[in-house]
């Protein structure tokens, strides 16, 4: 089911799945992603579960409010309100909440700011809101390399768009199994066919924030799955540890081969994991 939310002059694509009577799960995709960064499967096995899931476009992605490509004025705390934006949309008053990458630090941002609305608190490939310690290691010399070519990028060639988004999943990739390319090829095709300027997907680079959020993912109050991949070239399992480190009672899954990424082989596994953690939150 798609619905459009409309607030502040902003408008979020959104698609549900299973029953609205059902214990919401809310669903943010990291930077530069839409909706379609949760994969189908996913979804449809957490509704199998017993929840409502929405899954979202961002600003700037898929069929969302989408600006110019360096004509974005909003914040990461922008996108925050949007996660309340939805659930207000769907008159859903507290939520299971799952972020991944940039998602996952939006997640906690909704956490520290409207404690009363998150039920329960999953982080993938994430790092902590407004780390205040030693410099935690970040995205690979690779990706950096590859992200240097964006300057040169013809965005009028779709076959150049789809080969760089495609390098961009290849480098992501972990080890646990082979690069699913069939799989990879599809979703971009997806992913481009439904944005009228795939290249402002990358205004979510050159975010930032209004307020200091130093130390502040530690007043997270809610329980707390921080699960990580082993050898992800984004933000490395130390991130992950980090947040878990910080917030009393997190539990930690680290998620062996896998990279900044949700492959079709460990669908079931998380499903499960998601699902079992939201049946154990606050009711």
């Amino acid at each position: 089911m798609m619905r459009q939310i409309t607030s502040n002059g902003i408008t979020l694509m959104t698609q549900s799945f299973g029953e609205a009577g059902n214990p919401a799960m809310l669903l943010v995709m990291g930077a530069t992603a839409s909706m379609l960064g949760w994969p189908d499967e996913l979804c449809a096995a957490l509704a199998d579960s017993g929840l409502f899931v929405i899954r979202f476009d961002h600003r700037d992605t898929g069929q969302s409010t989408t600006f110019a490509p360096g004509g974005a004025d909003y914040a990461v705390e922008d996108m925050a309100d949007d996660v309340i934006t939805i659930l207000d949309g769907y008159g859903i008053a507290r939520a299971h909440l799952v972020g991944m990458s940039l998602g996952g630090y939006i997640a906690q941002m909704v956490a520290v700011t409207h404690p009363a609305r998150i039920q329960t608190l999953t982080l993938i490939a994430s790092e902590p809101l407004g780390w205040d310690e030693a410099p935690l290691p970040h995205i690979s010399q690779a990706f950096l390399d590859h992200f240097g070519a964006l300057g040169t990028l013809d965005w009028s060639d779709t076959q150049a768009v789809a080969a760089f988004l495609l390098e961009s999943d290849r480098l992501c990739a972990g080890n646990a199994a082979p690069f699913d390319e069939v799989r990879a090829r599809a979703r971009i095709a997806q992913v481009l066919e439904r944005s009228d300027s795939p290249a402002s997907m990358f205004n979510h680079g050159a975010l930032t924030m209004r307020q200091d959020w130093a130390g502040r993912f530690r007043e997270i109050s809610c329980p707390v799955l921080v699960v990580h991949g082993e050898v992800d070239p984004i933000l490395p399992p130390e991130n992950g540890r980090a947040i878990a480190g910080g917030i009393a009672g997190a539990t930690l899954v680290i998620l062996p081969g896998i990279g900044h990424e949700i492959p079709a082989g460990i669908i079931p596994e998380l499903a499960q994991r998601i699902a079992v953690h939201a049946c154990q939150g606050p009711g």
